[in-house]
């Protein structure tokens, strides 16, 4: 399944929206509304929970600096990615796109399309707060 959230500019350098993302306790800043838990395991590792839903555990897989960030499912039940591709355009603006990425089955899929879709939006749309 591939969700992707519209491209979002930001009022920052690239350096500056890539130096944000990798500091992972900065997503707390970016969840939605219906959080009811975000807790920082470590400095590469986060936990959160929206309401209904069961906790994840992400962890920064891969950083390419002032480029791309790739988050992953800690846990290997529950496979994906979730990546943050910044394109700076000048000194002062930078283009992100969040996009998810993982393997369900069918009916899984279809349950948790909207929710994760609606996820994404959300943090792509509180991007403005960097």
């Amino acid at each position: 399944m591939h969700i992707e959230a519209p491209k979002k500019t930001v009022s920052k350098s690239d350096k500056e929206v890539f130096d944000f993302l990798i500091d992972i306790k900065n997503f707390e800043k970016l969840m939605p509304d219906n959080i009811s838990k975000f807790e920082v395991l470590s400095e590469d590792k986060f936990l959160f929970a929206l309401k209904g839903m069961p906790e994840i555990v992400l962890k920064l897989k891969e950083q390419y600096p002032n480029n791309k960030i790739i988050l992953g499912a800690a846990s290997e039940k529950l496979p994906f990615t979730l990546t943050a591709d910044i394109n700076g355009i000048s000194a002062t603006e930078t283009e992100v796109t969040l996009s998810f990425e993982g393997e369900f089955n069918a009916m899984m899929a279809m349950m948790i399309k909207g929710p994760i879709t609606k996820f994404i939006d959300t943090l792509s749309e509180n991007l403005q707060v960097i």
